[in-house]
């Protein structure tokens, strides 16, 4: 119980980086759609570029994170030689990426549809390589232990991209999208410089690690590609296929804004992500570490839950994020948003292949669930627009979350408790049911009785599985 209470310690300051940082972010989405309206597809643009950098950030990170903890928590290796070789790793293809990108930006920018727009790619470019070799000192931070640091990092990046596009975007009644990449690229400059101190190569570069490393991050790589795809290739894709080209822009634009309000639960999910993975591997050797994995899940699958009904159950009011031009796609925010749930479970489940070192079965997971993906976005994005977008996602990741427990329960059995998070998911689904076909047409008698369902959700999770007596402070005063 000890190291889940660690975990739920390291989650919240990660959580809070993560949704706080998120939710800053979302100062955007308003911003930008006020400034590029819909039909403009500005903002459609946007979405696309940083699909493109999402997918390229796997990429150039090839699996290292996860590779840098599972070898920095074996026994044989030294911590210092382990960094080094992966900062030596990640840096170099980054910086190699960066060259190659400037040396072709003009073809390159012709070649994704922005041929009078070459700076569109040459900043995205930057911007990437330079993510991608700092995703190795934050993890350094991970593994040490230091939260706090690595969360005034990123709130720091947030924050100082909210200001700069603030005052060119509403200050100055700017509309230009150059400033949106431009602005993310100076940002992302300064943390690299703040970043600086935690380089340290001393520990050198060593061969034979690296190659070793390699072996066990290629796989991880594929399974990260065809990951990363179940998130953006439908917006990668999308004005390829769909047949009014000048309307696709719009189109994607009203998806990718309204996809937006969904991304709570990709917080979560990254919160959680950023403290069980550390976790994960530094408990694989104690005797009960499959007892705490099963109660993990279970706790992440109500608290996913949880952040789905509140979002859904308001969206009424967190329409009002986005201009209306925007809002006939809100239809898609509870479908994403259990796509997402979808995504963090499997998540979860991977950690039997990566444990055992058969990380080649999550690339074959991941390409089921993206091949899945990509046919439904082909064969219907042509007749329902996004909201295939939305189903194919949905389709995508279930496939794989389902395909990577029953191959799990033979190669890492984990006794999770399936009756237990069926009820919970049974509950949310009769609750969200009922919400939808309230007859109410006040705003407030509506958004009231909704409140009531939410709190019934809240009233069985702490009747089932968080009885307040077993809370300190709470149960102080029980006592009394």
């Amino acid at each position: 119980m000890a190291g889940l209470k660690s975990l739920a310690k390291d989650t919240a300051i990660y959580g809070v980086s993560s949704i706080v940082g998120r939710f800053l972010n979302y100062l955007l989405v308003p911003v930008y759609a006020a400034a590029m309206s819909a039909a403009s597809g500005g903002y459609g643009v946007v979405t696309e570029v940083y699909a493109w950098t999402a997918l390229l950030m796997v990429i150039l990170t090839y699996g290292m994170e996860t590779t840098f903890f599972r070898f920095v928590n074996k026994e044989t290796e030294r911590p210092e030689r382990v960094y080094s070789t992966v900062l030596y790793m990640v840096g170099g293809t980054s910086l190699l990426f960066a060259a190659l990108c400037m040396a072709f930006l003009h073809p390159l920018a012709s070649m994704m549809g922005y041929p009078d727009h070459p700076w569109y790619v040459g900043m995205m470019a930057l911007v990437v390589a330079m993510d991608a070799f700092q995703c190795m000192p934050f993890a350094y931070l991970r593994y040490r232990k230091r939260p706090i640091h690595f969360a005034a990092l990123k709130l720091f990046f947030i924050i100082l991209n909210i200001l700069l596009n603030v005052v060119y975007y509403v200050l100055m009644d700017g509309d230009d999208v150059f400033y949106a990449f431009f602005f993310n690229l100076i940002c992302t400059s300064v943390v690299m410089l703040l970043l600086v101190p935690q380089l340290k190569f001393g520990g050198g570069f060593d061969k034979l690690l690296a190659r070793r490393m390699l072996v066990y991050s290629y796989p991880i790589l594929i399974l990260g590609v065809a990951g990363i795809l179940n998130q953006v290739a439908d917006k990668i894709i999308f004005r390829h296929i769909y047949p009014d080209k000048a309307e696709a822009k719009t189109q994607l634009a009203i998806y990718g804004a309204c996809s937006k309000i969904a991304m709570i639960m990709a917080m979560l999910t990254q919160a959680f992500r950023y403290a069980y993975e550390p976790f994960v591997f530094g408990k694989s050797k104690d005797k009960d570490s499959k007892e705490i994995y099963a109660k993990a899940m279970k706790y992440f699958i109500i608290f996913t839950l949880l952040a789905f009904l509140t979002v859904v159950f308001y969206l009424d009011i967190l329409k009002y994020i986005l201009a209306p031009d925007y809002w006939e796609g809100l239809r898609v925010v509870p479908i994403v948003m259990a796509a997402e749930i979808f995504m963090g479970v499997y998540f979860n489940l991977s950690f039997w292949y990566k444990l055992t070192d058969e990380t080649k079965w999550g690339a074959y997971f991941s390409f089921a669930g993206c091949a899945i993906l990509v046919l439904i976005n082909v064969l219907f994005v042509p007749i329902y627009s996004y909201m295939a977008c939305a189903w194919a996602g949905f389709a995508g990741y279930a496939a794989a979350m389902l395909l990577s427990y029953f191959v799990g329960q033979k190669k890492y059995p984990i006794c999770y408790d399936l009756k237990g998070i069926c009820r919970y998911v049974a509950l949310a689904l009769v609750l969200y049911v009922v919400s939808a076909y309230l007859p109410f047409k006040h705003i407030v008698l509506l958004l009231g009785v909704r409140t009531l369902l939410l709190v019934l959700f809240v009233a069985y999770v702490v009747r089932t599985d968080f009885p307040l007596r077993e809370i300190p402070i709470i149960n102080r005063y029980i006592k009394k």
